[in-house]
């Protein structure tokens, strides 16, 4: 049994895991942390996830809750970012983290920690997302300078940043390939004919669409679109699992990602 907890545990991604592991043969949770004005702390995460009460309390108290973990799995917010990697480095609990949206300094803070606990960095933990951004890297590679690249993600209309991580992460796959692309997260205008150089990358916000992603390669006479669409928040939760249960058994020194886990 591996034993995790959970950062974040009373939003939608943290509920699903909540399901998911207590309907795993192979999964113990033993912690969930909530933010300290969360209307559901001190409520059982089970009855608030829908299985029935497991004796499991949303606490704002990490130290608590990482007591016994094998591993911590967090879908959170950018800012509770710095707090959660202090407290999974004084408790040597191995992290994955899972919360989008988070700039340089929050992702070397956890390139720093992963010096010291093993550490998991995922913006999306699909594996389908993962091959996409493999496809994207060979597919501008192999197209060379005459296709434009552009990028489109669409997400409910409650998502708080943009564009997401997974766009992201599409967008470095293409500079992966092409080191000299732009970025550039809007037009309006006259802005003057595309150049080479410039990859737009646009988040559309709206309904409860859970998550779509596609790159485009325009060409002359034809044009490419590598999409993936997610149907299921509980996608994202399996792959987080699946992470957790590769991550409770690696050593520190490198910021794992979902490739690795993938590999």
């Amino acid at each position: 049994m591996t034993k995790v907890a959970l950062h974040g545990a009373t939003g939608r991604m943290g509920q699903a895991l909540v399901r998911l592991v207590h309907q795993a043969a192979d999964l113990e949770l033993v912690g969930a942390v909530c933010s300290p004005n969360d209307p559901a702390l001190d409520m059982d995460v089970g009855v608030l996830a829908g299985v029935g009460n497991i004796g499991i309390a949303a606490t704002a108290d990490s130290a608590s809750a990482f007591l016994g973990a094998e591993v911590v799995i967090d879908f959170s917010s950018i800012k509770a970012i710095p707090s959660l990697v202090a407290q999974a480095t004084r408790s040597k609990t191995p992290l994955v983290c899972c919360t989008t949206g988070l700039d340089d300094e929050l992702k070397q803070l956890l390139a720093k920690a992963a010096l010291t606990i093993p550490v998991l960095f995922a913006a999306n933990t699909s594996l389908g997302v993962q091959v996409l951004a493999e496809l994207a890297e060979q597919a501008v590679r192999r197209l060379g300078p005459g296709y434009d690249v552009e990028i489109v993600e669409i997400h409910h209309r409650k998502k708080v940043d943009s564009p997401s991580g997974t766009a992201k992460r599409l967008a470095d796959a293409v500079k992966a390939a092409r080191s000299e692309t732009r970025e550039i997260y809007g037009r309006e205008g006259i802005v003057g004919a595309r150049t080479d150089e410039e990859m737009a990358v646009f988040g559309v916000r709206g309904g409860d669409v859970i998550g779509d992603h596609t790159v485009y390669l325009l060409g002359p006479g034809e044009r490419i679109e590598l999409s993936h669409r997610a149907t299921s928040r509980e996608l994202f939760a399996h792959g987080a699992l699946g992470a957790a249960r590769y991550l409770a058994k690696q050593p520190a020194g490198k910021l794992y990602t979902i490739a690795d886990v993938q590999a």
